[in-house]
């Protein structure tokens, strides 16, 4: 099976948190076909695994073991992702640098849909008024990278 891992707060500041850190833990944790995608914790995978919080916890209680940091980490399936797309959350408002589209996953298992106008809003607000609703139990994506990974996944 196919997956992706959404890990929460990665960054360039900490080298751990590098794609080739990343890809390198994935494998040693025994996943296979791992790829990285941009540098913001979208690791995507093969597992026989078949359940998904176990699959978060194994690569949450390794992390802070293997890499030196904790971060939460949310798991999703390529049907997951591409039913995300095929229900049109968004049913035609674009995606611009005035206004973000933007997928909350949830530990939960689903999803908050969010408009972000970056003139008058900001990212920051909304993140803060999610986080105080859903906990810090959460990661965010662009649109275009849900899109983005759905492709790296069909090209395998």
């Amino acid at each position: 099976m196919q997956y992706v891992a959404l890990i929460r707060g990665i960054g360039p500041e900490n080298p751990n948190m590098h794609g080739d850190k990343l890809q390198e833990f994935f494998e040693k944790l025994g996943f296979t076909k791992v790829k990285t995608l941009l540098s913001s914790g979208n690791i995507i995978f093969e597992s026989d695994l078949k359940d998904k919080k176990s699959i978060e916890t194994h690569i949450e209680e390794n992390l802070p073991k293997m890499l030196g940091f904790r971060r939460i980490t949310i798991v999703r399936n390529y049907h997951d992702l591409t039913k995300i797309i095929a229900s049109d959350p968004f049913k035609g408002v674009e995606d611009t640098p005035n206004s973000r589209l933007n997928v909350t996953f949830l530990k939960t298992g689903k999803e908050v849909f969010s408009v972000i106008d970056t003139i008058h809003t900001g990212t920051t607000k909304i993140m803060s008024g999610l986080e105080k609703k859903y906990g810090k139990d959460i990661t965010t994506r662009t649109w275009k990278t849900i899109g983005r990974i759905i492709k790296k996944m069909e090209e395998n």
